[in-house]
This record gives C-alpha cells, sequence and structure tokens, in this order.
C-alpha cells in the first residue's frame, strides 16, 4: 500500500508541477505528510527527509515540462541568464536556514507550517489576480530587455524558499516574472521550468548531504524518491502539454484550489506533529 500512495502522490506532482510549473513538491511533501500522519510516521525529522527526496523528485518532474515548454518555444533567454544563476545563490541560503537550529532535527514541523503559509499567501495573490484586467500576454515584447536587477528579484527570493521549504520555487517565480518583468503567464511557467530543473539538482545534492545532520538516513531519501520519480515524470510531461492545451483562466482556477487545499492538510498536520512532539513523557505509576 505505501508504494502504490507513493506512486499516486508522485503521478499527482508530475502532472500539477508540469501543468502549473511548480515542480511537484508542492504535491509530493503535503502528500506524504498526509500518508505518514495517517500510518504514525510523521515526526519532525521526517519532514527534512521529505523535503530532501522531494528536491530529488523536482529534477525529474522538472525536465520532461521542461522539453514541452522548450519544444513550445515559450522560454526567454535573456531572463533565464540571470534568473539561474541568481536562484542558485538564493537556493544555498535556503537550504542553510532550513538545516539551522531554528528548524533542526524534531522541529522540523516548522518548516511545514511555514510551507502552509506559504501556499495560503500565493492563493490569495491569485485570487486578487483574477480579478485585474492588465492583458500581459498583449503586451510581451520578446525582444525588450530586462534590468538584471529585476530578474535577480525573481531568482533569489525563488531560491531561497526552495531551499527552505523543499519546494521547486515555481510559486515564487511564476508571480514574480508577472510582477517586475511584465511576463505573460505560460512563459513565466516556461522559465520557471527551466529554473527548477538547475536549482534543484543542486538543492537536492546539498539537502540530502546534510540529512544526517537531522537522524535520517541518505538511502531512505533515495528509496522514496525511486518510487515516486517514475510516475512523476509521465505526470510532468502530460502536465507540460497541458499548459498549453487548458484557458488561462482554467490554469488560474486550478491553481488557487489546489493552494487552498494543500495549505490546510500541511497545516493540520504540522500541528498534530508538534502536538505529539510537545507532549510530557508518559509516566509509570504503581497500583497502591
Amino acid at each position: 500500500m505505501e508504494l502504490i500512495w507513493e506512486a499516486l502522490v508522485g503521478l499527482l506532482a508530475g502532472l500539477l508541477g508540469g501543468l502549473l510549473g511548480l515542480g511537484g513538491s508542492v504535491v509530493i511533501i503535503p502528500g506524504l505528510i498526509l500518508y505518514l500522519s495517517f500510518s504514525g510516521g510523521y515526526t519532525g525529522g521526517r519532514q527534512h527527509l521529505l523535503q530532501a527526496a522531494a528536491m530529488i523528485c523536482n529534477v525529474f518532474i522538472a525536465a520532461p515540462s521542461t522539453l514541452a515548454h522548450w519544444r513550445a518555444g515559450a522560454m526567454v533567454p535573456p531572463v533565464l541568464r540571470v534568473l539561474v544563476p541568481t536562484a542558485l545563490v538564493g537556493i544555498v541560503a535556503g537550504v542553510a536556514t532550513s538545516n539551522s537550529l531554528l528548524f533542526a532535527k524534531q522541529k522540523g514541523p516548522y518548516l511545514a507550517m511555514l510551507l502552509a503559509a506559504f501556499f495560503l499567501f500565493v492563493a490569495v495573490y491569485n485570487v486578487v489576480r483574477a480579478f485585474g484586467h492588465r492583458d500581459l500576454t498583449a503586451e510581451f515584447d520578446e525582444h525588450r530587455e530586462y534590468p538584471a536587477w529585476k530578474t535577480a528579484l525573481c531568482g533569489l527570493p525563488m531560491g531561497f524558499v526552495a531551499g527552505l521549504l523543499g519546494i521547486g520555487g515555481g510559486t515564487i517565480c511564476v508571480p514574480a516574472q508577472q510582477i517586475f518583468l511584465r511576463i505573460p503567464l505560460r512563459r513565466a511557467i516556461a522559465n520557471s521550468a527551466m529554473t527548477i530543473l538547475f536549482i534543484a539538482a543542486f538543492g537536492a545534492l546539498y539537502k540530502n548531504a546534510t540529512l544526517p545532520l537531522h537522524g535520517e538516513d541518505v538511502w531512505h531519501s533515495l528509496r522514496l524518491a525511486a518510487t515516486i520519480i517514475p510516475t512523476a515524470i509521465v505526470g510532468g510531461y502530460i502536465g507540460g502539454k497541458l499548459t498549453y492545451a487548458l484557458p488561462r483562466k482554467t490554469l488560474r482556477a486550478i491553481f488557487i484550489i489546489f493552494m487552498l487545499v494543500i495549505a490546510y492538510i500541511t497545516f493540520v498536520k504540522a500541528r498534530d506533529a508538534l502536538a505529539v512532539m510537545n507532549q510530557p513523557p508518559a509516566t509509570s505509576s504503581r497500583a497502591l
């Protein structure tokens, strides 16, 4: 049953990751938290394991969706030349922060709660955007210049949040490109997918190398990723193709609903794990 659940999580992660340019972790981490919570296996240290495995999966999820975006000619090379290196700098800082005393070992659920708060913020932002009437697609000029400092404002936060929370970073990168660079949704998703491919690979190496700090086994992370990756690759390619088949409003509606649901699930399960962690140890008593 465990393998079936992990494979289903991978398929859904790939599908939604490829569709929305998210990297997949936004499904993998909440999905595995939910499963481990029901089976009694979710503890603070598990959060670091889930993030490490999810980062490995992000590489394989981003690859097929990136191919689909590349074939569609949706990427903006001048943006990627700055976006990728600044995101790499950000992910180093993010992983280092996730390994700090604030979140180490059994404090892992605090990372999950931050992740839930982030999902909620992204959902609210997209609700606000849904009522906007500015058409970025009509305004887009592929040959205009993109200031490096504005692109860095997309890449650095993307990398930091990806490293801190174990996600792909698309939930930061996609709206940031729309705000600072005035890039339309589908092109922003394509740029995000390519960037995720690079930072997920580096972040996975860094996070997995530091798993022993949290009492977790790297081989367990690799086993978990190996179960999820095959179905995630299939889902990622399908999702990347669907990006160009679905109307923009439909994409945004799916995104908002998805963010709200996983924000709730992730927060509740992390809160429950903290409650168990903070319980005083049971004491034995002798009969009088």
